[in-house]
């Protein structure tokens, strides 16, 4: 294996609009410029004629395609569309009443997008080469588990569901039709649209073929923005089982204990805290090398404070669930993991209570969009019979918090840690190891 191709979802519509940027070969022919696919019969119809799929490849190396209207941060709350360039193959598949769009291209060159797209490639060079390692791991660890798998789309997992609770988890897409999309739910990839800075590139060529293993396996190298202080175990964001590099650790130098944040009073004391980490960083010059144009969007992200009236609360949770909870009388963490990140949330109100969970599904329940995280504690206002006015929700990180934190390994980057040294804090154990 060396540099082997992968295939990302980047587009399903109705239709796609696309511009080729010089020659492709397509069934034998070439085309180039501005073309229109809309799908009928679950068949792409393209310059009058029909057909089961199309592959669109570069006459030459170097020429480059752009997508319209590519949807980015899908049900996030910088959700927008943009048109994307990229380099590689363009493929096309109907599905159903709809048609996919396909980029293939040689892992490495993937690489080098996503460390643009995840974060401003301003960013250390050790930051950028351990990013490099994880995504790379991240995306084989992918091919290895999707290829031959029969089920197709987000897998949402049902742990239990009756008249008293609700735990779901959403753990990565399974896709047939390709490797991974390429939206934040897998891993943030723009094609070459954020390739802007030569630090990406040199860090992914600088770590070729390195990869994170655990028991002779690629990691599942999961990563998010902020834990916050201290980082989440696997089986409190998913599946209740062990993995064994996805642990907590304290997010600083001398990783001392961490305090039992699944105990409500430690947690409470936690989250309303400050304390020092290496992700609590208000460097506007250091965060605006992580953060790109629309992270950059979020100001407050180590601590955060979200505000609801009665009414606004009562409203988000109607339209996420479609279920009458009437006014909402209290939100009780049941259960926390070891970031003090709640899993199970139980909803008091006066038509009906529930207890729900993991981490994803009560910030998506809880929010317009999503919660910055789900480590958070909750004050009331002004109770009326037992119906408060207002909830004050106080919140720790930015995401779930499990593996590396992005910005936590940025300020080590910054300080002069080397990119081995940022991978054995995050996953403790598991073994950097060149795969090809």
């Amino acid at each position: 294996m060396n540099n082997p191709e992968l295939s990302i979802g980047i587009l399903n519509d109705t239709s796609v609009h696309f511009i080729l940027n010089g020659p492709f070969l397509v069934n034998g022919s070439i085309a180039k410029g501005v073309q229109h696919t809309t799908v009928k019969g679950n068949k792409i119809q393209w310059n009058n004629n029909d057909f089961e799929e199309l592959l669109f490849a570069p006459a030459e190396p170097a020429n480059t395609f752009s997508v319209c209207k590519v949807t980015i941060g899908i049900d996030f709350h910088w959700e927008r569309q943009e048109t994307q360039a990229f380099s590689g193959k363009l493929k096309l598949v109907p599905t159903g009443n709809s048609i996919t769009a396909i980029n293939i291209l040689p892992i490495e060159e993937y690489l080098k997008s996503v460390i643009s797209s995840e974060m401003n490639a301003a960013s250390s060079l050790e930051f950028l080469k351990a990013h490099a390692v994880i995504s790379r791991s991240w995306a084989l660890s992918q091919i290895e588990n999707n290829r031959g798998n029969s089920s197709t789309g987000e897998k949402k997992h049902k742990k239990s569901e009756n008249e008293d609770e609700y735990i779901r988890w959403y753990d990565k897409e399974n896709h047939t039709l390709f490797d991974v999309c390429a939206d934040d739910h897998c891993q943030r990839y723009q094609g070459i649209t954020r390739i802007s800075n030569p630090a990406a590139v040199k860090a992914v060529e600088m770590t070729f073929g390195e990869v994170l293993m655990h028991d002779d396996k690629i990691c599942d190298a999961r990563f998010s923005k902020c834990c916050g202080g201290v980082s989440e175990e696997f089986r409190f964001c998913w599946e209740d089982r062990n993995v064994p590099y996805l642990t907590a650790i304290r997010d600083t130098a001398d990783e001392c204990a961490i305090p039992d944040l699944t105990d409500e009073t430690n947690a409470e004391r936690w989250i309303r805290a400050e304390p020092d980490s290496f992700c609590h960083t208000n460097d506007r010059r250091l965060l605006s090398q992580i953060l790109n144009g629309y992270d950059s969007e979020t100001n407050d992200f180590y601590r955060w404070k979200v505000h609801y009236t009665q009414e606004e609360l009562r409203n988000i949770i109607y339209k996420k669930t479609q279920t009458d909870y009437g006014q909402i009388k209290a939100l009780i963490p049941v259960e926390r993991g070891r970031s003090g990140r709640i899993c199970r949330l139980k909803i008091v109100g006066t038509r009906k209570s529930l207890t729900i969970g993991k981490e994803l599904e009560i910030r998506r329940t809880i929010s317009e969009s999503h919660l910055l995280s789900s480590a958070f504690v909750i004050d009331t206002d002004n109770e009326k019979s037992g119906i408060p006015s207002s909830f004050t929700l106080t919140g720790a990180g930015w995401g779930h918090g499990v593996g590396l934190c992005q910005i936590g390994a940025a300020v080590m980057g910054e300080k002069g840690y080397d990119y081995r040294t940022i991978l054995h804090h995050y996953y403790k154990n598991a073994t950097l190891k060149k795969y090809y």
